[in-house]
């Protein structure tokens, strides 16, 4: 969505409610992971994918890069419900300008904002002969409010930072997972992947091999949970977030000793919360299998932080009725667990698009 010549080390950037990743990719012949880098929000700062305080995210982005020395090329990924994504079929169409002025046109009727109050992108994702032999093609189209990049952008700039691109936060975990043939040959049958990244909200993407489909960013997500789980141990939300983690849905009550009474109460909205993630998941399977022409789910891939918490994926499987896969990036195996899940989205936004 916003593009200039790629330099040799890239940063991926992530910034959710309760913290800031960054993963920084060298490309010398090959894409490799350089640093890594994390950083707690204070409450308030971001909410939802969007800027509350400009001034105190700009100075959180130049502390995390200032201390670990990271690039200040970057690529920001968006999640948030002010984007909209469209799959359209239509004619072949070779010329750019051509092909730029048909897909304002359809999304103006497909895509549910203004368009001249919107950043608006594109991508040719399959070129296929139609059942009459004419040739035809898929394109993703994304629009994505003007205002609410300009303050991501500008939050940016202050912390000193060179904004090299801006991407779709699910385009950057389907790289991330590796999911299919970047270049498939024409009429290749690739896999079709419903790929959650469990955050502070809850990405869904669906991608048809490498390709991304469909898209929807749900607000519930990890903050709702650690936030019920705070008000019910009378906690405050960090002393949450890491009860959640510790707590789980696998191991034995019995273990917690004389935290029991806690960690029943944490447990118990855990598994409220798995209960509603699989809900999330199931509308999005449900708006996604309404639309015309697209083909159907063949796996389930969760990532990212709940993928990580012991017992949820499983909870979250069995509400759900299909199975799932927890997958990493295996650029980041050599990271713990934890650290990894979080840095998905980040090391996919840092490759090439």
């Amino acid at each position: 969505m916003l593009s200039s010549k790629k330099p040799n080390t890239t940063v991926g950037l992530d910034i959710e409610t309760g913290s800031i990743a960054a993963t920084e990719v060298r490309t010398n012949g090959s894409a490799g992971v350089s640093r890594t880098a994390m950083a707690p929000l204070p409450p308030g700062v971001v909410a939802e994918g969007e800027v509350q305080d400009a001034k105190a995210l700009s100075e959180a982005l130049k502390e995390l890069f200032s201390k670990n020395k990271l690039g200040k090329a970057v690529r920001l990924g968006i999640a948030n419900q002010r984007v909209a994504v469209r799959t359209m079929r239509m004619p072949l169409i070779e010329d750019p300008k051509e092909l730029d002025t048909a897909i304002r046109f359809q999304a103006q009727e497909q895509i549910p904002m203004p368009l001249d109050q919107a950043v608006l992108d594109h991508q040719v994702i399959a070129r296929e002969n139609g059942p009459e032999g004419e040739r035809q093609m898929d394109v993703v189209a994304v629009a994505a409010r003007r205002d609410m990049v300009s303050s991501l952008l500008a939050s940016l700039r202050a912390a000193g930072l060179r904004p090299t691109g801006i991407d779709l936060s699910a385009f950057g975990m389907i790289r991330a997972l590796g999911l299919g043939d970047a270049d498939p040959e024409e009429g290749a049958v690739q896999t079709t992947t419903l790929c959650c990244h469990l955050g502070d909200i809850t990405n869904l993407a669906v991608a048809r091999g490498s390709q991304c489909l469909f898209t929807r960013v749900a607000p519930f997500g990890l903050e709702n949970i650690a936030a019920a789980v705070a008000e019910c141990n009378d906690m405050d939300l960090d002393e949450a977030r890491e009860w959640m983690v510790e707590v789980g849905l696998d191991e034995p009550i019995e273990e917690f000793g004389e935290d029991r009474e806690e960690a029943i109460a944490a447990r118990g909205k855990l598994a409220e919360g798995a209960s509603t993630l699989a809900d999330e998941l199931r509308v999005s399977l449900d708006f996604y299998g309404a639309q015309e022409g697209m083909p159907p789910i063949e796996r389930v891939v969760l990532c990212g932080p709940g993928s990580t918490i012991g017992g949820l994926p499983e909870r979250v499987q069995s509400g759900l009725g299909l199975g799932i896969e927890v997958m990493s990036p295996q650029a980041l195996e050599h990271l713990d667990r934890e650290d990894a899940a979080r840095l998905t989205v980040s090391y996919g936004l840092a490759l090439d698009a």
